[in-house]
């Protein structure tokens, strides 16, 4: 009778044991499977392409910044390889966004902003066009695309990015103009620059829109705070 119970005994344990293992009772419970990451789509991998192009396109805005302020001709010709470097891997970046996504009009812009830096004017345009028809009226690509018309000297075209960015942003019509002002400056230091005559013309024309741009300001500021009264 002893041995029956110590048989009995015996079992139910081994019984109990292994049903602590089954139910996780005791035992060492089984570690959860981690969920597989999920596949990122194209459009979320072109969006990751574009941000770090346009990471790499502040660093050569800065080193271009660097080139054109420093004074030291190794340090300037340092800064301006660096600068071309980073925009020829903003470039490669861009383009990757709009192989994976073609309607990401912002890739597309800086696709033509990291061209025009590099000098490839017609690259620059085609690409800003596209960004247009993505998106009419797009300010950025009109900017940018008024600054390529200017080292083209394609000037009417120039002067009509700016009628053109007047009329819906002010601010990128200012910075179009100041552009302008730049070229021309550069211009009449540049004995192999336009003819004085066009130079007068556009300086004359730059100088008209600069002060309608400060009347409408004003009149703009004076009715504000005419409301506020």
């Amino acid at each position: 009778m002893r041995i029956a119970l110590q048989v009995l005994s015996a079992c139910l344990l081994a019984s109990g044991m292994s049903a602590g293992w089954a139910n996780g009772g005791g035992g060492m419970s089984m570690p959860t499977p981690r969920p597989m990451p999920r596949e990122q789509t194209p459009q979320q991998k072109a969006k990751d392409a574009y941000n770090d192009g346009v990471h790499d396109v502040k660093k050569a805005d800065k080193a271009q910044a660097a080139a054109a302020q420093a004074t030291d001709a190794g340090k300037k010709d340092k800064a301006a390889h660096e600068a071309q470097d980073r925009y020829t891997e903003a470039l490669a970046k861009f383009r990757e966004a709009t192989g994976l996504d073609a309607t990401l009009h912002e890739a597309w812009n800086y696709v033509g902003y990291t061209n025009r830096k590099l000098g490839h004017y017609d690259e620059a345009l085609a690409a800003y066009d596209k960004a247009l028809i993505l998106k009419p009226g797009y300010a950025d690509a009109l900017e940018y695309r008024g600054e390529a018309y200017l080292a083209l000297n394609r000037l009417p075209d120039a002067q009509q990015a700016y009628l053109d960015l007047y009329a819906g942003n002010r601010a990128l019509a200012g910075k179009l103009l100041t552009a302008m002002k730049s070229w021309v400056a550069d211009q009449r230091a540049n004995a192999a620059g336009s003819h004085a005559a066009n130079l007068d013309e556009l300086d004359k024309w730059i100088q008209e829109r600069a002060q309608i741009a400060g009347q409408t300001a004003a009149l703009t500021r004076a009715g504000t705070a005419a409301s506020w009264r």
